[in-house]
């Protein structure tokens, strides 16, 4: 948890770390600018390991996810 808020996913890898944030019915890339205005990534920068932000868009009417962005 930041400061600001928190995200959505957190997924610790030995060399990565993936932050993630899910958007319904929006877009990935508003997905993105919510991890970076809101300095999600942040707490993770000096572990050592590649951080990976992650958005991603579920759609509803197709049940599944049409979507992602990487950073």
């Amino acid at each position: 948890m930041v400061a600001a808020g928190r995200t959505d996913m957190v997924v610790l890898m030995p060399d990565t770390i993936y932050v993630m944030e899910l958007k319904v019915n929006d877009t990935a890339e508003n997905a993105l600018k919510q991890i970076n205005d809101n300095g999600y990534a942040t707490p993770y920068l000096k572990d050592g390991r590649k951080v990976v932000k992650v958005g991603v868009r579920f759609n509803t009417d197709k049940h599944t996810i049409d979507e992602w962005k990487v950073e």
